[in-house]
């Protein structure tokens, strides 16, 4: 069986692989991309796997652009954090799923109703923009402050007066509007999904940006695009290659 993995977390795609390979040994991971870019890139010049693991969200954008822009003939099980809300929508349109983290037991049924349907040559006709529209929650509600602890001190800081995110050793800040540089408990996976997308962008993967913290920007190389914050961060901040494109619909507000 030969397995395509999407997903932008290293760790999650290693954690995917090791419980693959612990149910089939003899499964074949044939690739793995962790962007909307890289994974279109790998279906148009490769063989179509046998089955693709997707995570829904990736850094890039959401996965269901990868299917506007190439054919996918494979059978694909979703991974996502989303709450109950959104399990109905996979039902509906036959997809089978798991919610993060992935646990061993659920990824074996997943595999077992695979097996099934490709035993019946049955693969389920995937309506993928139906299901982004029963994906996204009626209302949604962004994080509007923070408590930071920092010794014996805890203080609540407004989200809005936030400049940036941003990671160091292993260990997350913020950076106000005012140039205060505060820890958080949160890692940057995890903040992102509580931030207004409209307000702020991960532009690479140590830093969350707000709009409105953007001094200058400049053109680096190829696609990508320096960015002069302020207030100022001394380590350099610039667009990955693979979030330039959302980055750049960011900013129209697209």
């Amino acid at each position: 069986m030969k397995v395509f993995l999407i997903e932008d977390e290293e760790v999650a795609a290693a954690r995917m692989e090791k419980l693959l390979r612990q149910l089939d040994p003899d499964l074949h991971i044939a690739g793995v991309a962790d962007s909307i870019e890289s994974s279109v890139d790998w279906l148009r010049q490769n063989p179509a796997p046998d089955l693709i693991f997707s995570d829904i969200h990736l850094a890039d954008g959401s996965s269901f652009e990868i299917f506007k822009e190439v054919e996918v003939t494979a059978p694909v099980i979703f991974t996502t954090a989303f709450d109950q809300y959104a399990l109905d929508a996979f039902k509906v349109n036959s997809i089978d799923y798991l919610l993060k983290p992935v646990k061993l037991a659920e990824l074996e049924k997943s595999l077992d109703k695979w097996k099934k349907l490709r035993s019946h040559n049955s693969n389920p006709v995937i309506d993928y923009q139906q299901l982004l529209q029963a994906l996204k929650p009626t209302q949604q509600h962004f994080q509007k402050r923070l408590v930071i602890r920092y010794g014996p001190h805890i203080k609540t800081v407004e989200v809005a007066d936030v400049a940036y995110f941003f990671t160091q050793e292993k260990v997350t800040f913020l950076c106000t509007f005012e140039g205060k540089k505060l820890p958080v408990d949160s890692t940057l996976d995890e903040q992102e999904k509580e931030l207004d997308p409209s307000v702020f962008f991960r532009i690479n993967r140590q830093f969350i940006i707000n709009v409105r913290a953007i001094g200058n920007m400049i053109s680096y190389s190829k696609s990508r695009v320096k960015i002069e914050l302020n207030p100022a961060s001394d380590i350099e901040t610039i667009v990955s290659t693979e979030r330039s494109a959302t980055f750049k619909n960011w900013l129209t507000g697209k």
